[in-house]
């Protein structure tokens, strides 16, 4: 990681009608170990966070002025801290007209990884631990809590400059603070939502399943693949990457490594050709099986409760709409 620029201002706006306190930071951090550490430490929990939206600038206005101040960073009309400080001032103006609290360190800082240029802004919280001094004595000590970190941005910058149309280069936690400050945070940004990461990672278990029936594939492949679209998601978002269907549809299959990828051509899904995958759906996206008396059955579990349906009473399973060819073969089987 190269860090350009990393600054940390301080922000405190009590749950009343009292005026926001400002503590800021006049000079941006020097490029230490420490910084790098943390700004490490920081992508890595912001990876791992479950729930994200993803969203675009709205159109530049006074309203929505962000983007007007980060251009003008880029383009060296501002220094760094200038630029944040206008940003900060912002966010005190807005969370005093919509009443929101808020209290902790924010952070920006702008960096790359390999060709990539992103700024991040976070809200950092601390936590208290005990410690021994090289006097072995104890002692209160205050340390960055990054479990606590509910409230965070990363702005991807490459692809904000270079891809006009892109809808996702924003994306933002949705964590535990509430839908009020997460809006507000959203709307300092100037952001709107754009790609529905789990909708679009739904409409990928969706297709996924139909190719797995299509294909007709044996259930110990259907798993196999199963595991290795999930690893391929799940790694993607670890990296802060998108899912790239191309690039999927090659790992699941090597030997034809356009199958998939035609499957959802063909068939239209409506499926935006990177996407940023949802932890949360891919967890929950796993293939029930069972194997007894020369019964098997196998599918995956966010069929159950709409094709197939449980009754624990009468220990039954009711299938809906059952496949093409076990269907056919019933009928001439009754024939």
């Amino acid at each position: 990681m190269s860090i350009h620029n990393c600054i940390v201002h301080f922000i405190d706006k009590k749950p009343d009608d009292s005026p926001s306190t400002l503590k800021t930071r006049e000079n941006v951090l020097p490029n230490s170990s420490d910084v790098q550490h943390v700004l490490a430490d920081l992508n890595d929990n912001y990876n791992s966070k479950p729930s994200k939206a993803w969203g675009f600038f709205q159109t530049e206005s006074t309203e929505w002025p962000m983007q007007g101040w980060l251009r003008d960073y880029l383009s060296e009309k501002l220094d760094f801290a200038s630029f944040t400080h206008q940003a900060i001032e912002h966010l005190k103006k807005h969370l005093e007209t919509a009443n929101i609290s808020l209290s902790g360190h924010l952070l920006f800082a702008h960096y790359q990884q390999g060709t990539t240029e992103h700024l991040v802004i976070a809200v950092l919280q601390h936590n208290e631990g005990m410690a021994v001094t090289q006097d072995l004595d104890i002692h209160t000590a205050r340390h960055l809590d990054f479990n606590q970190l509910h409230l965070a941005a990363r702005i991807n910058l490459s692809e904000w400059k270079n891809n006009s149309q892109s809808k996702q280069y924003i994306s933002y936690l949705k964590g535990k603070n509430g839908k009020k400050i997460i809006d507000g945070f959203r709307n300092f940004l100037g952001c709107q939502e754009g790609v529905d990461g789990a909708s679009e990672t739904r409409t990928l278990l969706k297709a996924f399943s139909d190719y797995v029936e299509t294909e007709d594939l044996p259930e110990e492949q259907a798993r196999e693949k199963t595991d290795t679209l999930t690893r391929y998601a799940n790694e993607q978002s670890r990296r802060g990457e998108v899912v790239n269907i191309e690039g999927l549809s090659e790992v699941l299959d090597e030997d034809n490594p356009q199958a998939f990828y035609n499957h959802i051509r063909n068939k239209d899904y409506g499926l935006s050709p990177e996407f940023p995958a949802d932890k949360r759906t891919l967890t929950a996206f796993r293939r029930f099986t069972g194997r007894a008396e020369g019964l098997s059955i196998s599918f995956d579990s966010h069929l159950l409760g709409s094709k197939v349906e449980y009754d624990e009473e009468r220990d039954m399973l009711i299938i809906r709409q059952l496949p093409t060819k076990l269907k056919d073969q019933l009928l001439r089987n009754k024939d």
